[in-house]
């Protein structure tokens, strides 16, 4: 399976075939507009506008799974996002991450490891790097910061 295999649903509720990025680098994460780790946006928007031209796209996916720390509907979020932040990745439906009502890209995600057990996501701003051929190829949790992993992101274009 790829990530390329599974369809999520847009901002405004029509299903979207993530192979629509087929042949792209991917960073999806799970974020939240009221979390400690929400200042990330400033560095993942700095990290998509150098290298969208490259091949490379965020995949924002709000989540209000851990303490309420994305509230309001998927228009609120996307102004915070888009008037605080300035963020022009693309964002989709709020929706879990965890648990039974995952998604299912995120029961998917989550089992991708060296092991194939599935690893939880613990907290907001959990990110996977996708490779070009739709695989998972890292995991950085909440709090690596955008500009610890770029250079991964990099080496993943120059492929």
């Amino acid at each position: 399976m790829k990530v390329y295999d599974f369809n999520v649903l847009s901002q405004n509720g029509e299903e979207v075939s993530l192979s629509k990025y087929e042949g792209k680098v991917l960073l999806i994460v799970n974020t939240a507009t009221k979390c400690g780790f929400t200042p990330q946006y400033d560095a993942l928007e700095a990290m998509y506008e150098e290298l969208n031209e490259k091949g490379f796209e965020i995949l924002d996916f709000p989540c209000d799974q851990f303490f309420h720390q994305a509230p309001g509907t998927d228009e609120e979020i996307n102004q915070v996002c888009s008037l605080r932040f300035n963020t022009k990745f693309t964002r989709f439906k709020k929706c879990e991450v965890r648990g039974d009502k995952a998604i299912p890209l995120y029961k998917w995600l989550i089992t991708q490891n060296e092991k194939g057990k599935a690893k939880a996501i613990k907290w907001n701003f959990t990110k996977f790097l996708i490779n070009k051929e739709g695989d998972v190829v890292a995991r950085f949790e909440p709090t690596a910061k955008p500009e610890s992993f770029i250079d991964k992101v990099k080496e993943e274009l120059d492929k």
